[in-house]
């Protein structure tokens, strides 16, 4: 049997059993004994027949950053296939599964194939054979034994990277340092924006507060139709899920050019020229929402570059920024462009054009640039004049952007180009040879920034400890750019002593609120009326989210009667497009969250608010969900919670504001309760649940929600935050008896968030959520609650194992009112039949129990349909 057709579970052991189940008298070093476990026919059993003990070195030592990865999860079982062989001792086999046992999975994969290279070629080729045998059921490990089939006839000469690379001519090594040292110079340092000393700006070392970002080696291909801060948070949980899973392949900064990631994406043919003759070069797109991290990433490339940490084989890195792009309103060569940021080249540039695979190119925030470059434009191939081929040719930036990703100029170099999520469409008829995207941070990397953020480590540690235990505010710190709001905002709570902790600020309004406040409190004396510019500001602010716009000229401010000054540079940045031109300064807040944020501070400031529930009902018609987070400020800002420290230098805000703002809150409830039969319907309702939670009114909650019986949701996928704000509601409803969340991907992290609150419910349908044996140990905690009245519970097709089963029956024993229990399509086996039994017979309230779609045996199917006569009217459906 193949061992793809048994799926992905307990891996390790169907590798340990087919090894214990094959001949030993084989010749382990014969390449053709491949053939005994695949399909002879198959391209890459030929493939591997058909390399020599050289080439299979050369293969393993070509994949190996990958292998680690993707071997992490059956790492036992291929040590075990290996000391089956005689490849390994138990000794060896003993250290492997020992990290595995202790959780490290990644230091054990890398001591295996440690081992596996020290051995030599016979333990190689083993291991080979056991990847193919377990590929299908490893999706890194398929992913690589696929992009190998399809190499063609000549498999090795793609493994050839970085020979034939040419020195660099001694006339140029002068330049080349010069040009270093420059780069050194202006990436070494981080210049962060801070609103709790007055210099606005600190520098740091680049190298002191850089924390790494996980970055996958592939790219969501999704349209937004909602406020990329949500739309993208959801993604974000779907992708760290599948990471977690280990579906995705992590790729390094020093992995985007010449590894075994950059060969894919393109035919065997342009990897062969290219890597071969060097005739055509290698372009790599990387995607990030905004304040994800882009352009740091791109100053820590050119600082390692330039300090000899990375790329040897590039000769000299040409980074340049779109946003600056922007300001040359003329044709431009090539030549220009550089000379214009690096005069010193001088006559020499000439020289380095004939070496193009030496240079690599970086392009950083296309979704900046205010031109279009059309990938898929046929009018380019039929008119020569529109391709920039010599980089002495005048033509438009644009062009010479596109002719460089295409190879058309200087063909052989490198391009690497940035861009937001939003933009990525214009690079899909782009000859991209490597896609990845920035995930963020991800576990320990959240911890580590804070750590990094705060000088003092016990104020960094009572920070993330407050971040951590609030899942809205943990969920936000995947972004780099949230955290260091939450940095700012939380610091001050941490570090003095006038401050009470349980003022500390637990909504995204309330952390916005404090934001600001500390702007107004350490630079509001600068300004003769604070309000008065926080509201023009808003006013601007409201008419870049109503226009989708976030980079504001000089004409903006004059048109909303802003001067530029001390204070209004505390929230919004000044931006040069061009280093040499004066002409060139923009404006735009740190993130468009903060835009939206000030937006809606305006409304509670402006002395004559009009019609608010018209705004608000105007703003909440755009289908395309550009207002979805003004909203929920807004209706965070009728909160005295959140108002409160701002009052402190705006004057209090607006009666009539607030009480417009609660009604229509009140109506929007009102009139959405019970329309959850479409998507849309469900959809709407839990954004209205979220501006209930934002406005922390448990007065107006009550109103609304209090006698609510039942709440739908299924097959509406539900992030943690969404989670959270459902179970704040919950536990607001006096009167719930029904809650249905099936089939809404909530899994573990989700139900954590949820608990505290399901023990309210008569009916609790959760099937189809991927809890697992962990979501069991979760849900026990909610039903162990002396309160709990469920009576129906569902936790069909959640991937339950006998390992659990101990723990749902007992947490299961302690609901006296529990008549109906569904655990259909799991994977429970014989093991949980005596346990089961026991359930059925204490629990003499249980009427019906639906087990169907497991896998018990026939013998253990009879035991428990025989208890069906053991009471009247008791069903037992397997």
């Amino acid at each position: 049997m193949d061992w793809g057709e048994r799926g992905d579970q307990n891996l390790g052991t169907s590798v340990t059993t087919m090894a214990e189940g094959s001949n030993r008298g084989e010749d382990p070093t014969s390449s053709t004994r491949m053939r005994m476990y695949t399909d002879p026919n198959t391209a890459i059993t030929e493939f591997l027949t058909k390399c020599d003990d050289y080439h299979l070195f050369q293969l393993t030592k070509f994949y190996r950053d990958r292998l680690e990865q993707a071997i992490e999860e059956v790492v036992d079982g291929v040590s075990s296939l290996l000391t089956y062989e005689w490849n390994f001792s138990g000794q060896e086999h003993r250290k492997v599964v020992d990290l595995v046992e202790k959780g490290n999975r990644a230091d054990s994969s890398k001591l295996l194939l440690n081992l596996v290279m020290e051995k030599g070629s016979r333990a190689r080729r083993v291991m080979w054979e056991s990847f193919v045998k377990m590929h299908h059921a490893v999706p890194k490990l398929d992913k690589i034994l696929k992009e190998m089939q399809e190499l063609g006839p000549d498999p090795f000469d793609y493994m050839n990277i970085g020979r034939g690379l040419t020195e660099i001519p001694s006339h140029l090594k002068d330049v080349q340092q010069k040009h270093k040292e420059t780069l050194r110079v202006q990436t070494e340092t981080l210049r962060v924006n801070t609103i709790l000393i007055k210099e606005k700006v600190k520098i740091f070392q680049l190298v002191t507060l850089y924390t790494e970002l996980t970055v996958i080696s592939t790219v969501r291909d999704r349209t937004l139709v909602e406020h990329e801060l949500l739309a993208r948070g959801r993604d974000h949980e779907e992708w760290r899920g599948k990471h977690l899973r280990r579906e995705l392949e992590k790729i390094r900064t020093d992995q985007l050019f010449q590894s075994s990631f950059s060969q894919r994406g393109s035919s065997f043919q342009k990897m062969k020229s290219f890597f071969q003759r060097s005739s055509s070069g290698s372009s790599a797109a990387v995607s990030g929402v905004a304040g994800i991290g882009k352009t740091t990433m791109v100053q820590k490339i050119v600082y390692d570059w330039a300090t000899g940490k990375i790329y040897p084989h590039f000769q000299f890195v040409f980074s340049f920024k779109f946003r600056d792009l922007n300001a040359i309103n003329c044709r431009i060569n090539l030549r220009n462009l550089i000379l214009d940021m690096y005069p010193y080249f001088g006559n020499i540039l000439g020289d380095l054009w004939k070496n193009p695979v030496g240079l690599l190119f970086i392009f950083d925030g296309l979704d900046e640039f205010k031109d279009s470059i059309d990938f898929a434009d046929n009018r380019r191939n039929t008119e020569p004049q529109c391709r920039c081929t010599d980089p002495e040719d005048w033509c438009e930036v644009s062009d010479i952007v596109y002719s460089l990703i295409q190879h058309k100029l200087l063909p052989g170099c490198s391009v690497l180009v940035t861009s937001r999520p939003t933009a990525l469409h214009l690079l899909e008829k782009a000859e991209i040879s490597v896609w990845a995207e920035i995930l963020g941070f991800v576990g320990e990397e959240r911890k580590e920034y804070f750590n990094k953020f705060f000088e003092d480590q016990a104020v960094a540690a009572a920070v993330f400890k407050h971040v951590e235990e609030n899942e809205i505010l943990y969920t936000m710190c995947y972004n780099p750019s949230y955290c260091w709001i939450l940095g700012l905002s939380l610091g001050p709570f941490f570090t003095q002593r006038d401050r009470k902790q349980q003022r500390v600020p637990r909504t995204i309004t309330q952390l916005y609120s404090y934001y600001i406040y500390n702007i107004l409190k350490n630079h509001g004396r600068e300004i003769e009326s604070p309000r008065d510019v926080l509201l023009k500001a808003g006013e601007m602010a409201f008419t870049g989210v109503s226009e989708k716009k976030i980079v504001f000229r000089n004409g903006d401010l004059i048109k909303y009667n802003l001067q530029p000054s001390q204070f209004l540079s505390g929230f919004m940045m000044e931006l040069l497009e061009r280093d040499d031109s004066a002409q060139s300064v923009v404006y735009t807040f740190p993130h468009l969250t903060i835009q939206e944020f000030v937006a809606a501070l305006a409304q509670f400031l402006t002395p004559d608010p009009g019609d608010i529930r018209k705004l608000l009902n105007e703003a909440n018609s755009k289908e395309d969900g550009r207002f979805e987070i003004f909203l929920r400020f807004v209706v965070g800002l009728s909160s005295s919670q959140s108002a409160r420290p701002l009052e402190d230098f705006l004057d209090p805000f607006l009666h009539r504001t607030i009480c417009g703002v609660i009604d229509w809150v009140k109506e929007k409830v009102e009139g959405q309760i019970g329309k959850t039969e479409s998507e849309t319907g469900k959809r709407d309702l839990l954004n209205t649940f979220h501006y209930l939670f934002e406005s922390q009114n448990k007065t107006l909650a009550r109103v609304t929600v209090g006698s609510v019986e039942t709440l739908t949701f299924s097959e509406l996928r539900l992030t943690p935050i969404d989670c959270a704000v459902l179970s704040h509601v919950i536990g607001l409803c006096d009167t719930i008896n029904h809650l249905d969340l099936e089939h809404c991907s909530i899994q573990c992290e989700g139900l954590q968030r949820l608990g505290p609150a399901l023990h309210k419910c008569q009916v609790l349908r959760l099937g189809n959520n991927e809890l697992g044996d962990s979501g069991v140990k979760l849900l026990s905690a909610a039903v162990r609650n002396p309160g709990c009245k469920i009576q129906e519970l569902g936790m069909e097709y959640n991937d339950l194992t006998d390992s659990c089963t101990d723990e749902l029956i007992s947490a299961l024993s302690t609901i006296r009112s529990l008549t109906v229990l569904d655990l259909r399509l799991n994977s429970f086996t014989e093991r949980s039949v005596p346990a089961l039994c026991s359930l059925i017979l204490t629990r003499r309230n249980l009427e019906r129990i639906r087990l169907r779609g497991n896998r018990f045996s026939p013998n253990g199917k009879r035991h428990l349909e025989s208890l069906r006569e053991s009471r009247p009217g008791l069903s037992v459906g397997v």
